[in-house]
């Protein structure tokens, strides 16, 4: 199943950080935080990736197009006939990585939008380039066929300030409301499963973001589910979620590591 990711944001929260480099390229340890987002995918199976690239796009590509010299024990000949010997082996060789340009100001309904002939099948997984957890991404998977609709929201207790879901006893999402003033209650966490009837939503949407309009009329429509995530769910969206990130897996303590 593809695995997309939205990692064409400007990251203004954080624009210390993000004013030379992508929020998805931000180190936790000594790798970007898109890494680690990845390896929790790639851990339960699914390791062909769509990256939705925009705002300093073509650092993550340069990301990838060295990986194999980035990962690797490498042998140089320097003579006149020169060679290139990689000596050892890296656990990503089977990932695929599918590198999309999908504007520098799109924004993320417009992005998916645009990834659209890259995907197959009917379903398929979606995130943020910018937050972890220890999701059992196949489980959300088996959920989101059982019920059958248009879209999956991973479902995820707040550190406070994102959009809030009204869920029933039965899982439906009967209201999406942006950032309220809340402590409690369950938010959005990313670590979507989409089905690909989505994409028939998302018509004229360069400039919409999909957590508006488009997941209101799913809910509306009832085709929207909350998959219910209970452990650990961590975005970096400050200085301060960054330095705990980094601080976590140093020590390590990092839950979302499940590879």
């Amino acid at each position: 199943m593809k695995v997309v990711i939205l990692c064409g944001g400007k990251g203004t929260r954080l624009r210390e950080e993000t004013e030379f480099r992508p929020k998805p390229m931000l180190p936790i340890g000594n790798r970007p935080i898109l890494w680690h987002i990845m390896k929790i995918y790639a851990s339960q199976g699914h390791k062909d990736f769509v990256l939705c690239l925009g705002y300093k796009g073509d650092m993550i590509r340069e990301y990838f197009r060295n990986y194999l010299w980035m990962a690797s024990d490498v042998t140089l000949s320097l003579g006149r006939r020169p060679s290139v010997a990689f000596q050892s082996q890296h656990d990503e060789e089977d990932w695929n990585v599918t590198l999309v340009d999908t504007g520098e100001d799109t924004l993320t309904a417009g992005r998916i939008k645009k990834i659209e002939r890259y995907v197959d099948g009917d379903d398929f997984l979606l995130t943020y380039g910018d937050g972890v957890g220890n999701v059992d991404v196949n489980a959300a998977i088996a959920f989101h066929r059982k019920h059958g609709r248009t879209l999956t929201i991973t479902a995820v207790h707040p550190p406070g300030r994102f959009g809030e879901l009204g869920i029933t006893d039965g899982d439906v999402v009967q209201t999406f409301n942006e950032k309220p003033q809340v402590e409690t209650g369950w938010i959005s966490g990313g670590f979507f499963v989409a089905s690909r009837r989505i994409f028939s939503q998302l018509e004229n949407t360069e400039n919409v973001m999909l957590e508006k309009e488009p997941m209101r009329k799913l809910a509306t429509e009832d085709q929207l589910r909350a998959f219910r995530h209970k452990g650990f769910w961590q975005p970096m969206d400050t200085y301060s979620e960054y330095a705990l990130l980094n601080r976590l897996w140093q020590e390590n303590q990092a839950p979302w590591r499940t590879w």
